[in-house]
Formats: C-alpha cells, structure tokens, sequence
C-alpha cells in the first residue's frame, strides 16, 4: 500500500469513527427525549421540565405518584422489550446472512405464543399469570430445538434453517388460532391483546423479572461480535480462519431464542421490530455487530417506545397495542426489501 492509499485509508478510518460515535450519541439523546416525552404525555399532562424534576427527585407529590407507580415502569418495559427483539433479530441476521430475517422468520415468536396462548386458555384460574413469561420462553426454545433438530444435516445451512422455520411458523400460527377460537369467551379480548402486543399494565414486578435476561443475553451477544463478522464473510471462510461455526451458531442461536422469548412473554407478539431496528442501524453505523448490536438495541428501544406513545395518545382514552404500530411500519418495509431483494 502505498503512503497515499495508507493516508486516504486513514482518514476514511476515522471519520467513520467520528460518525460512529456521533450516531451513538444522538440515538442515546433522542431515546433519553422520546422516554420524557413518553413519560409526560397521557390522561394527565405534566410539562417537560416538571417530569424532569420528578426524575431527580424534586417534583410534586401527585407527579410523582403518576410518574414513579404508573408511567416509568412501562416506559422502562418498552425500551427493553425493544432491545431485547432488536438484538434478536440482528443475531439471526448474521447467524443466517439474510436481511430478511427476524425471530418469527425461524418460529421463535410462533412457539412463545402457542405455549403462551395454551398456557392462558386452557390452565386459566389454575396457575399464576406470572408465569408466562418462562411459559412464553420454554415454547420459543421448543420451537428453536425443533428447527435446529430438523435442519440438521451434517451441521445446520442458514438456507434449511429458513425453510424449516417458516414451515413451523405456520404450523404454530394456525395451532395458536385453533386455541384462541377454541378457548373460553371470556378470556377472548385478553388473549387477543396479547397476541396482538401491548405492554399496557406493566409494573415494576414485570421490569424486574425481564432486566436479567436483557442483562444477561445482550452482552453475551455483544461479545461474540468478532464470531459473527467472520461468519458473515461465508462458511467456508469462518472454518478456514479457526471459527467453530456450529457451536458458534448454535449458541448465537440460543441467545437469540432466549432474547426474542423474554420479549414476547412480556408484551405478547409484537412484530417487525426485529426486521426493522438491525436493518435501521446497519444503514447508521454500518455491518460490524461490535457496534451494530448496541445500536440497534438502541433503535429497538426507541420504536417501541414511539408505537406505545402513540398507541396511548392518537386514538385516547382507547390504549392500542404497540404490536398494531409496529406492523402498520414493519409490513411494508418487509414488501420493500423483498421488492429490492
């Protein structure tokens, strides 16, 4: 390389540095604005500043009270939950190298919502509502070993993976809606709710119980970045270069399941925000998850949070699911990508 190249390559390495970091930064100030905004808006309008105060420990008792027991606890929800997809889809996206990849491209979020809508349906009075979020978790694995166990076939192709799963997710789609038609009547409007994707009624009990897995997983997949970049240079070039693809993928795959699981227990099936927020923040930051995987954390979070916001505030005093704003955005940018693809 010549002084020339090596300056020019220089210089193109660290203004996409500088970008990087500025992308980082204003996602972390427009989240930080969007969850003020989310929390002083609703059937009691309380000013920016007066929300802000609250937040420090300095605002009147009858905010506090709105704030503190009522909105921060979802708003929290919400950013989790978002991430929490958004990293799961970013995952199956370089496990399976296809843009169009998301958790219920593989049956992951068809699996939480069969054992999730049984659970409700058919063991309703028996056993705590609590339970479903590990209920929601045990059927995505269930569904993943399943995809994993058929794909198999001297290691796992991405290719069988895809196949596979979208046949298991039709199959546990129509399972789930034979359970929700069968199921009593009057737990029809809370089952649909849920299959639809809202977190209204989160409490701090709820935030509790999911921050450990968001804790937990979205780190682990954070370090396993450098597996992923290479992986998505081919298999063959992953093998040549010392990666244990199988076990790499078969763990990225675990974290994923586990991520997308936690998620759907907790809101129900909200969709396309594990398609929309890694497509998002490879168009910011670029390919490399090192970096990918915290922004479109980020990005998740933030759609989430606009779809509650605006599922609270557009159509007031009715509370429409996040999961309807989601797939009013996510739909047709699926069409979009399959019409560029």
């Amino acid at each position: 390389m010549s002084k020339l190249e090596s300056q020019h390559h220089s210089f193109h390495s660290q203004h996409s540095k500088k970008r990087i970091v500025l992308v980082t930064i204003s996602l972390i100030v427009l989240t930080l604005l969007l969850s003020i905004l989310n929390l002083s808006m609703g059937s009691m309008s309380i000013s920016f500043w007066n929300t802000i105060k609250v937040l420090l420990g300095m605002g009147e008792p009858n905010h506090e009270l709105v704030i503190i027991e009522f909105r921060l606890a979802r708003m929290v929800a919400a950013l989790l939950i978002g991430a929490a997809l958004a990293v799961s889809g970013a995952l199956l996206q370089g496990i399976i190298r296809n843009p169009l990849a998301a958790p219920d491209l593989l049956g992951v979020t068809g699996g939480a919502s069969v054992f999730v809508v049984a659970f409700m349906t058919l063991f309703t009075g028996t056993y705590s509502i609590h339970w479903t979020p590990l209920i929601a978790i045990a059927g995505a694995f269930f569904a993943a070993s399943l995809n994993y166990m058929f794909a198999w076939k001297d290691g796992v192709s991405p290719y069988r993976l895809v196949l596979i799963g979208l046949g298991i997710s039709t199959a546990l789609h129509a399972i789930t809606t034979f359970l929700f038609l069968s199921g009593p009547a009057h737990l029809a409007s809370q089952v649909l709710n849920w299959m639809t994707g809202s977190i209204y009624g989160t409490s701090w009990a709820d935030v509790n119980a999911l921050f450990p897995w968001v804790a937990v997983f979205i780190p682990l997949a954070w370090l396993f970045s450098n597996q992923l970049n290479v992986m998505a240079l081919g298999d063959q070039t992953a093998t040549g270069l010392g990666i244990r693809l199988q076990l790499n993928r078969m763990l990225l795959l675990l974290f994923s399941v586990a991520l997308a699981g936690a998620a759907v227990g907790f809101a129900g099936t909200i969709a396309f925000i594990g398609l929309l927020a890694p497509h998002i923040a490879r168009k910011l930051v670029g390919p490399t998850y090192g970096i990918l995987i915290p922004v479109s954390a980020l990005t998740g979070g933030m759609i989430l949070l606009a779809a509650d916001l605006a599922g609270r505030m557009l159509f007031e005093p009715l509370d429409i699911p996040a999961g309807v704003f989601t797939a009013s955005i996510g739909a047709p940018f699926f069409l979009y990508l399959l019409y560029r693809r």
